[in-house]
């Protein structure tokens, strides 16, 4: 059997609605959440953030003649207390057969083992530890129910520190406007380096490619504050890849918010905090802490 195009590793309050569970741990101790989950287990959880993106995910193996996706379950609980999250995941008819639960600890350090392309949490420490070690990952805001009103999964890349590496954002940080524009005419032939989400833009590329484009379940767009001259470079970038994305929105500066409603995104990574919470109230959001914008003096 073929491997796997594409395996993510997604936490379990990312995957569930555990806000309740959590106050419980957070209020009375290990051993009271231990007992309120265990005395619950037969209760299924309601769907979290990151749920409408791993259902269609799973619901393209559906589509191929092996299956072609792989969702991880990474789990700060115990096994014991997280029986519970296993019970949901079968009530909810979603086929995540793998899991680690690292009773308390960090389980980032599972995303290689597992071969994880990407790795979605709720946690923050979590997530810099996986991008700290070069492994793509991204810290789900909520405060929005996931679409529903498309079958296909929609995904949405902002570009530099997230698909490409940071060094024109740095020359924007470092020189201004001017001097970004400038350089990336420049090296417009250059193409960028690959930032923490390539090897997970090459996976979904692959994916894709099982597909007729007219018939495929997975669209991807950029949506970037870049604009006119500096979108040369990413499209030779991308090329150069050799990877498509459906649509590229180069915005100039404009806030994504709708422009993201508009493209019916599930999910939308970007490394910018603030770019991710105006955008949650529209669709799910996942901050990636990478490049000089996320960088501690």
């Amino acid at each position: 059997m073929p491997e796997s195009f594409l395996t993510v590793a997604i936490s379990s309050r990312a995957l569930f609605d555990l806000d309740e569970s959590n106050l419980v741990f957070e209020e009375h101790g290990l051993e009271a959440y231990r007992r309120y989950q265990i005395e619950r287990e037969d209760r299924v959880l309601d769907p979290g953030d990151a749920y409408q993106f791993v259902k269609k995910l799973l619901n393209i193996n559906d589509l191929t003649e092996y299956p072609r996706v792989e969702v991880i379950l990474l789990s700060r609980n115990s096994a014991d207390t997280g029986l519970r999250i296993f019970n949901s995941i079968r009530s909810h008819e979603l086929e995540i057969t793998r899991a680690a639960f690292s009773g308390g600890f960090s389980p980032y350090r599972y995303v290689r083992a597992f071969n994880c392309d990407l790795f979605l949490s709720t946690h923050p420490q979590d997530v810099r530890d996986a991008i700290d070690n070069q492994l793509a990952a991204a810290t789900l805001i909520g405060g929005v129910s996931p679409s529903t009103s498309h079958e296909d999964l929609r995904i949405a890349f902002d570009g530099d520190a997230v698909l490409f590496s940071d060094e024109a954002e740095r020359i924007y940080r470092d020189d201004g406007l001017d001097a970004f524009s400038d350089s990336e005419a420049l090296a417009a032939d250059e193409p960028l380096n690959g930032g923490p989400f390539k090897p997970f833009l090459k996976g979904l590329h692959r994916l894709q490619c099982e597909f007729d484009e007219t018939t495929c379940p997975i669209r991807t767009a950029l949506v970037t504050a870049r604009a006119a001259p500096a979108h040369e470079r990413v499209i030779k970038t991308l090329r150069a890849w050799d990877v498509r994305l459906d649509e590229s929105l180069f915005l100039g500066g404009r806030e994504k918010t709708e422009f993201l409603r508009a493209f019916g995104a599930d999910v939308f990574f970007d490394d910018q905090a603030g770019n991710c919470e105006l955008a949650s109230t529209a669709v799910a959001s996942g901050h990636v802490p990478h490049g000089i914008t996320n960088e501690t003096t």
